[in-house]
């Protein structure tokens, strides 16, 4: 019996951005599937719904059979275990977040020994892109589109 080889690829996607989809468009050969998990995050305040990321995600992954979208709330070791993951995806824009993303994956690793974290360089062009840039343009009424997936709309606050 062959084990699959799967992948969670955790965040807030609060929204997701260009950058996210193309770490797990790249990412896709390496996995027999992915798993783009928003999970509850108790240090952030959401600024769109669940349901609402949720949506956009499946819209952003609809042509993509091996992305599963799902939401978690609990640690993410424990959904990796529950889904028979063994694979952690994280995407690094620059050093700040490999220091970050480093530590967190060695704590993932003391709770869960099989797991290792993959960790896939941004474009150079998607670097500076994040989801609370995102956010700020579109509360001071600013056009978005070049930041997010082509398969989404999200309108301006104002």
């Amino acid at each position: 019996m062959s084990t699959k080889n799967i992948a969670v690829f955790p965040g807030s996607f609060d929204p997701i951005t260009k950058g996210h989809q193309s770490v797990v468009l790249r990412a896709l050969p390496l996995f027999d599937e992915i798993i783009v998990a928003i999970g509850e995050n108790t240090a952030k305040n959401e600024f769109f719904s669940l349901e609402q990321r949720l949506e956009w995600i499946s819209q952003t992954f609809a042509k993509n059979p091996k992305v599963r979208v799902e939401s978690f709330s609990s640690l993410l070791v424990d959904f990796c275990k529950k889904k028979k993951a063994k694979y952690v995806l994280r995407g690094l824009r620059n050093s700040v977040d490999f220091q970050y993303e480093r530590n967190i994956a060695r704590i993932n690793q003391e709770l869960y020994n099989d797991l290792e974290t993959i960790f896939i360089l941004t474009k150079p062009e998607e670097t500076a892109i994040s989801s609370s840039f995102v956010r700020e343009i579109l509360f001071f009424g600013g056009d978005v589109k070049k930041f997010i997936p082509k398969e989404i709309t999200i309108k301006p606050i104002k």
